[in-house]
């Protein structure tokens, strides 16, 4: 469905709309809805499940201007989304960006979110140096990704590092995450780089002491920069679990479906033991 928020054409997706009990999930940068598809399926029917694809990405308006696409913009339109959702209480997950931006929410609206799982996510950067060091590569990116165009970027991006361990999957799922990629628009990424890229969101380090729901961070033993990240959140977080789930690296419900979807089950059921 698409739905109007404040001003903007978001595209939302609902399964078991009539359920009970609400769980939300938000897509990484250069996903869309279609990222969780295979989680979903395995997941109960008992879950209303909500996926959003967030601005700029997938099938949601990508504007022209990105002081649209703030962090702060950003948790505002999902606020709106779940009043007029009439979601009271939910368990919302973020895959990286959509960490980012599930943690962000829950920072800002305490209150609505009972359980949050965040996968490969971060709370930004701590020091100055940092800020602008990926303020300037962010950018850059944003730049290169308005002159050379979607395809040129999504070549270069699915050979970084951070994917290398992606390239183990079936060729039908690689090919799959690529058709993602290289449907999104350039406007679109490069405006979320320039809004909402780690080096211009402001940094929740501080933050995280105050968090008293739990907590779910997910990592990928071969994905060691978001490990050590997933390890000193804990240790800030009041009620913080440490899910470290093995072969995998940065995009764990790719790589391992099976068992992203038995943590989020798991998490429901309050059964989480062996891992």
């Amino acid at each position: 469905m698409i739905k109007s928020v404040r001003g903007l054409n978001y595209h939302i997706q609902i399964r078991n709309e009539y359920a009970s009990e609400t769980l939300v999930l938000l897509h990484g940068f250069t996903g869309s809805v279609d990222t969780w598809d295979i989680v979903i399926d395995q997941l109960p029917e008992t879950l209303k499940i909500i996926t959003v694809d967030l601005i700029g990405h997938g099938k949601t308006e990508a504007p022209q201007t990105a002081t649209r696409y703030t962090m702060e913009e950003q948790v505002m339109d999902l606020d709106s989304i779940f009043e007029q959702l009439s979601l009271n209480t939910l368990t919302l997950v973020g895959y990286s960006m959509g960490g980012r931006v599930a943690l962000s929410y829950v920072c800002k609206y305490p209150s609505r979110v009972k359980k949050l799982i965040l996968e490969s996510a971060s709370p930004g950067l701590k020091t100055e140096d940092e800020i602008i060091s990926r303020r300037k590569s962010d950018e850059a990116l944003a730049n290169k990704i308005e002159q050379h165009g979607i395809e040129s970027f999504v070549n270069a991006w699915e050979n970084i590092p951070l994917f290398e361990s992606q390239k183990k999957l079936p060729k039908e799922i690689q090919h799959a995450i690529r058709n993602e990629r290289l449907s999104q628009s350039e406007k679109g990424l490069a405006n979320s780089l320039r809004g909402m890229g780690t080096g211009v969101q402001r940094s929740l380090w501080n933050n995280l002491d105050q968090i008293k729901i739990p907590v779910y961070l997910i990592t990928g033993e071969l994905d060691e920069k978001f490990c050590l990240i997933a390890n000193e959140m804990k240790s800030l977080l009041p009620n913080g679990n440490h899910f470290l789930i093995h072969e995998v690296g940065h995009a764990i419900h790719v790589e391992n479906p099976q068992q992203f979807a038995t943590i989020i089950k798991d998490v429901y059921q309050n059964n989480l033991g062996g891992y």
